[in-house]
């Protein structure tokens, strides 16, 4: 293998790691975001069970579960709260 050779499948490997860098942060990010979105849906589900022996519940669609699934608990009692305000 010549010199040109050994560089171009140096370059080639370096570039390989560094668009695979760009394109794996991405996907982190939107695989992180699917998995929360699920975890607040099923934290949605059970205050949806809890409350309905009082005839409360929250609405249990992608926005509601993205927005506890991105704020975790306190998403959570903020939408308690905002339901229970609004009365909607």
């Amino acid at each position: 293998m010549d010199t040109n050779g050994a560089i171009t499948f140096l370059t080639c490997i370096i570039m390989l790691f560094l668009v695979g860098k760009i394109f794996i942060l991405p996907m982190k990010s939107i695989i992180k975001l699917i998995l929360n979105s699920i975890i607040g849906a099923v934290i949605i589900y059970i205050i949806n069970k809890i409350g309905a022996i009082w005839g409360f519940y929250i609405g249990l669609n992608w926005i509601t579960s993205i927005f506890v699934g991105v704020l975790g608990i306190p998403g959570a009692i903020l939408l308690i709260i905002l339901k229970i305000f609004l009365g909607e």
